[in-house]
């Protein structure tokens, strides 16, 4: 696989992942200890976030220390705890409390403001192994600015991709990044993709990994089957979600952050498809670390967001391997079927009707 840079291309940022292979499960987290200015936007419709709210520029902390992306649905957001502890324990935070008079040391407790959001994977082997405090700590202690490891690692480590005609037909997602440099500036995307839609790449139409034929031996194209109207019971709520960082080492406002994390957002919806359902709780961070000191315009940002952004989820699945093992379901990875017909295809004669609900 060619490399397209990494987020740890930006200057102020590690990754590191903790990969439990009993289930699999995991989290990634994306660590800022010296603070960056941080923004989120939240598509989809079955979130599990914690500390999102802060992110608003009408709140008051502005700089973020870390993030957490994890597996293990809710339960997974308790592996914030863990990097909560190693932040604190190296005196990472925001200080509270009185400021010290001059010339006295300043003693003020600081609390690290580390923002999260899971995905669902409980499906995948058994569902009461999952991240903890323990696992977000592991993953602080094997973080590096090193270029990440993609594919079935971290928080990517049990996702899935093309469930809209049920699990057992769905493949293998999973953690990839990408980054652009431009003017000086770069520009950085990592994701850990779980979708119930399929994963397309832009560049031919093509499905890269998704659900699968009936048989199970090939890719199906989920929305040309949509169009023949062929249509199964949807996931259940929560079951999927796609969840997304990227930076920069620009200089932002909390504005800018928020902004560059909305537009971010249509690097999924080039590459995945459908996004955004009843069933995903898709959700971008995007951080700025000024460690360029250049500022540059917020739509620049945001598009190049979007760019390394589909370029990492279409590297997550091609980094995907093959799940197989005891109790756990034959998942399929990207290189391993054959290729889905071209989603831009249209079919002659009248659809059928849309099946109702």
């Amino acid at each position: 696989m060619t490399r397209a840079g990494s987020l740890t291309d930006v200057p102020g940022i590690r990754v590191g992942h903790c990969t439990d292979t009993r289930r699999p499960t995991g989290c990634t987290v994306i660590l800022t200890p010296e603070g960056a200015v941080a923004g989120v936007d939240v598509r989809g419709a079955a979130p599990g976030t914690r500390e999102t709210e802060l992110l608003s520029p009408l709140n008051a902390v502005e700089k973020v220390h870390a993030v957490v992306l994890a597996g293990g649905s809710a339960f997974g957001l308790d592996a914030a705890g863990g990097v909560m502890r190693w932040l604190d324990e190296r005196g990472h935070g925001v200080p509270v409390g009185a400021a010290p008079a001059p010339g006295v040391a300043d003693t003020r407790i600081r609390v690290p403001i580390v923002p999260a959001a899971i995905l669902f994977d409980l499906w995948v082997g058994d569902a009461a192994i999952r991240p903890d405090a323990a696992c977000g700590y592991a993953a602080c202690e094997a973080a590096s600015p090193q270029p990440v490891p993609e594919g079935n690692v971290g928080a990517g480590a049990g996702a899935t991709v093309g469930k809209l005609f049920g699990p057992q037909r769905a493949m293998r997602g999973g953690i990839g990044s990408a980054s652009v440099t431009v003017g000086g500036i770069t520009v950085a995307a990592l994701v850990a993709v779980n979708a119930v839609g399929d994963v397309i790449d832009p560049a031919s139409g093509r499905v890269v990994a998704g659900a699968r034929t009936p048989d199970g031996t090939a890719l199906l194209g989920t929305m040309r089957a949509l169009r023949h109207g062929e249509w199964h019971a949807p996931p259940q709520i929560g079951a999927a979600t796609t969840l997304g960082v990227v930076a920069t080492d620009a200089v932002l406002t909390k504005a800018q952050a928020n902004k560059i994390a909305q537009m971010a957002h249509d690097g999924l919806a080039r590459t995945i498809d459908p996004v955004h359902t009843m069933s995903d709780g898709d959700t971008i961070f995007a951080l700025g670390t000024g460690a360029s000191g250049r500022r540059a315009e917020t739509t620049l940002l945001g598009a190049l967001g979007a760019e390394v952004m589909a370029t990492a989820v279409l590297r997550a699945v091609r980094a995907a391997t093959r799940l197989t093992g005891p109790g756990l379901p034959e998942l399929p990875a990207a290189g391993d079927l054959h290729a889905a017909p071209d989603r831009t295809t249209h079919e002659t004669g009248a659809p059928p009707p849309c099946p109702q609900p």
